[in-house]
C-alpha cells in the first residue's frame, strides 16, 4: 500500500540501508549485498571520497609475515593494553582473531600491498604493537583500501546515493524503520524505507577547533541514533594524535601519519632533547599515541616547545631516497601544500582532534545496537578501543566489524520478518524541523556558532580537563543549544552550506553534552581522557564505561559495569607478567 507521504516526497525502499560509505560502510554494504538483500548506500559527499583515506600508515593484522612470533593472542593483549582494559575484550577478541582473513579477503579482491622479498605482504612497526604489524601500501594505505573495497562493492548490485545527508531515523513501534534526508545539492527531501540500517557515519572531530577530520565528520550517526533510544557510551574519551601540524597556519591540524615515526621519526623539543626518553624509554616514539600528545603538551606547556606552540618531528637523517619510497604521499602533500621538505628537515607539530573511542553501544558479536534494527560499525560504533586506539587498529576495525554488521543486519531481517511502517507525521515532522532555519528572521549566524564551539571545546575539553573548565563547557553548550534553535538563513535549498552547517550544528552541540558530561563524571585520567584534578587511575572507573541516553527528552549520563573477561582470555595476561 503507497504511504501518503510517499506521494509527496522522493522515496526509496531496501532491505538494508547503509549509512557513511567509508571502509566501514562499504564492507558492511558489500557483506550484506552478499546475503542476498537489496541494499541503498548513502554518502554525504562522492563515493571514494572518505575519512578513511587518510589512514595512511597501514592496517593491523598479525599475519606474522615480518616477525613470526606475532599471533592473535598478542594482538588482542595489545589492543587491551592501548585501550586501558576499558575496551569489550569480546570485541578485541574477534577483531584480532579476524583481522588477518580480512586482508587476505582485501587482496583477493585487488589490493596491492608492499611485500617483503620473498613476497609476502610487508608489515611496518606502529606505536603500541609488540611487533611489526601493519600491513601498509607506502603511506597510502586507506586509500588502497577504499579503491579495493569501491570496486568491489559497485559490482555487487548495491544502489548507491551521494552527496546525501540523512539527519532522522525513522521508527515503526520501537523498531527502525528506515532514514530522512536530503539532498545536498538540491535540497530536495528524500525518504528511506528499510528493515535494518547500518551506521557508518564515522566521528565528532569537527566540534573541535585543531582537528584532522574532514567536514563530514559532524556527529550525525551519534545524535541521529541518541534521538530514538540508542545508547552511547564512553564520549569522555576522544583521541588526540600527538603530530598534527603546527605551521603553517594553512594545513594547522593535517594529520602526520605515525608511520613517519615507524619509519624512524624523531621528536625534539626546542632544546634539541629526545623528551620521550623521560616518558616511554623502552618505546620512545612508538608509545601510543595518549602517552605521546600528553608528553608534547607538557613540552609546549613547560617553555620546551617550537616558535608555534608544538615540537619538532624530523626523519631527514633516514635520506631522500628512503622517505621518499616509504613516505612519498607525505613528502609530496607537504612539500605541495606548505611547502615543507621532510627530505631536508623537520616539521613543526603537535596533537589534533583525530578520533573518537566512544559512540554507540554495539553487541560484540552482531554490531546492533541497542535500537532493534539499528546496527553501528567503524568509528561511531564503541567500545572495540577503550580509552585510547592504537594506530592501524581502525582500519581492521572497520574491516572486521563492517562485515559483522552487514551478516548482523541479514540475521535481523530473517528473525524479524514482515516491512515496518514510517508514518506520515514523522515524515513531515522532520521536513519542517529542517525548513525552520529558512522562517526565522535575523537569527543566530551558523558559522559564528561553529566558530564558537569549535574554540570553546578545544579550550575547555581538549586534551587536559578538569572541573571548573567542564562545568563552564557545559554551561556554554546549553547556550550554544539555545541559540542554534534561533539559526537563521537565506537564499534556496540549493547547494546552501550555510543550512547544511545549521542543520549539522545541533548533531555537533548534543554530542559535544556527551563528551563533557561524562568527562566530569570520570574522575580519573585514562588513555584519550586527561584530568588535571584527578590524575591516575581509579579502580572504580577501571571496572565501568560511561553511559549516556536520552530520558523524557533530558541526557541522563549514567554507568554500566564492563563485562568480565573469561578465564582463558585473563590467563593471558598473567603470563605476560
Amino acid at each position: 500500500m503507497v504511504q501518503n507521504y510517499e506521494t509527496r516526497y522522493e522515496c526509496h525502499h531496501h532491505d538494508v540501508l547503509v549509512v557513511g560509505a567509508g571502509g566501514a560502510g562499504l564492507r558492511a554494504a558489500i557483506e550484506a549485498s552478499a546475503q542476498g538483500l537489496s541494499v541503498g548506500l548513502v554518502c554525504k559527499s562522492l563515493l571514494g571520497k572518505a575519512h578513511t583515506v587518510m589512514a595512511e600508515g597501514g592496517v593491523a593484522a598479525a599475519m606474522a609475515n615480518v616477525d613470526g612470533e606475532d599471533g592473535w593472542q598478542t594482538h588482542f593483549k595489545d589492543t587491551m593494553h592501548g585501550g586501558k582494559f576499558l575496551n569489550n575484550w569480546r570485541m578485541a577478541q574477534i577483531h584480532a582473531q579476524e583481522s588477518p582473513d580480512r586482508i587476505r579477503e582485501l587482496e583477493r579482491w585487488g589490493a596491492v600491498f608492499d611485500r617483503t622479498e620473498s613476497g609476502k605482504i610487508l608489515q611496518r612497526p606502529f606505536g603500541g604493537h609488540t611487533y611489526r604489524r601493519l600491513c601498509h601500501v607506502g603511506d597510502h594505505t586507506g586509500l588502497e583500501l577504499i579503491r579495493t573495497l569501491q570496486d568491489k562493492g559497485v559490482h555487487s548490485g548495491m544502489d548507491v546515493y551521494m552527496e546525501a545527508t540523512i539527519t532522522h531515523l525513522l521508527m515503526d513501534n520501537g523498531r527502525i524503520a528506515g532514514a530522512f534526508g536530503y539532498w545536498r545539492e538540491s535540497g530536495r527531501f528524500i525518504v528511506f524505507s528499510a528493515k535494518t540500517v547500518i551506521l557508518a557515519t564515522g566521528g565528532i572531530g569537527k566540534a573541535y577547533s585543531v582537528t584532522s577530520n574532514s567536514w563530514e565528520y559532524t556527529a550525525d550517526g551519534h545524535a541521529a541514533a541518541y534521538r530514538v533510544g540508542a545508547e552511547l557510551i564512553d564520549m569522555e574519551f576522544v583521541q588526540f594524535h600527538p603530530t598534527g601540524m603546527v605551521w603553517p597556519n594553512g594545513v594547522k591540524g593535517l594529520l602526520i601519519t605515525e608511520a613517519v615515526r615507524g619509519e624512524g621519526g624523531q621528536l625534539t623539543n626546542s632544546e634539541g632533547e629526545r623528551f620521550m626518553k623521560n616518558v616511554d624509554p623502552k618505546r620512545m616514539e612508538l608509545s601510543t599515541r595518549d602517552i605521546v600528545a600528553k608528553a608534547i603538551y607538557r613540552e609546549v606547556k613547560e617553555g620546551r616547545g617550537s616558535p608555534h606552540g608544538g615540537v619538532f618531528l624530523d626523519i631527514s637523517h633516514r635520506g631522500a631516497e628512503f622517505i621518499k619510497k616509504k613516505l612519498p604521499g607525505m613528502y609530496r602533500q607537504l612539500l605541495e601544500f606548505a611547502d615543507v621538505d621532510i627530505t631536508k628537515g623537520p616539521m613543526e607539530v603537535g596533537p589534533t582532534t583525530h578520533y573518537t573511542m566512544g559512540g554507540l553501544r554495539v553487541e560484540a558479536d552482531s554490531a546492533q545496537t541497542t535500537v532493534p534494527g539499528l546496527f553501528a560499525c567503524g568509528e561511531v560504533a564503541a567500545g572495540m578501543h577503550g580509552a585510547n586506539r592504537l594506530g592501524g587498529n581502525s582500519l581492521s576495525d572497520l574491516l572486521v566489524f563492517g562485515r559483522r554488521a552487514g551478516i548482523g543486519a541479514a540475521d535481523y531481517i530473517r528473525q524479524n520478518p514482515g516491512v515496518p511502517v514510517i508514518r506520515d507525521e514523522d515524515v513531515d515532522a522532520a521536513a519542517r524541523e529542517l525548513i525552520t532555519p529558512f522562517e526565522q528572521e535575523n537569527g543566530e549566524n551558523p558559522y559564528e556558532l561553529h566558530r564558537e564551539l569549535q574554540t570553546m571545546m578545544q579550550a575547555k575539553v581538549g586534551i587536559v580537563r578538569q572541573e571548573a573548565d567542564l562545568q563552564s563547557a557545559l554551561t556554554d553548550l546549553q547556550g550554544l543549544a539555545e541559540r542554534a534553535r534561533r539559526v537563521s538563513v537565506q537564499g534556496s535549498r540549493q547547494f546552501n552550506t550555510a543550512w547544511h552547517l545549521a542543520i549539522d550544528l545541533g548533531s555537533m552541540i548534543l554530542a559535544s553534552q556527551a563528551v563533557a558530561h561524562c568527562a566530569l563524571q570520570r574522575q580519573e585520567s585514562r588513555g584519550g581522557h586527561t584530568r588535571l584534578d584527578h590524575e591516575g587511575y581509579n579502580d572504580y572507573w577501571a571496572r565501568h564505561n560511561s553511559t549516556v541516553r536520552q530520558e523524557n527528552g533530558d541526557m541522563r549520563i549514567g554507568v554500566s559495569e564492563l563485562p568480565q573477561m573469561p578465564e582463558e582470555l585473563a590467563k593471558l595476561f598473567e603470563e605476560a607478567v
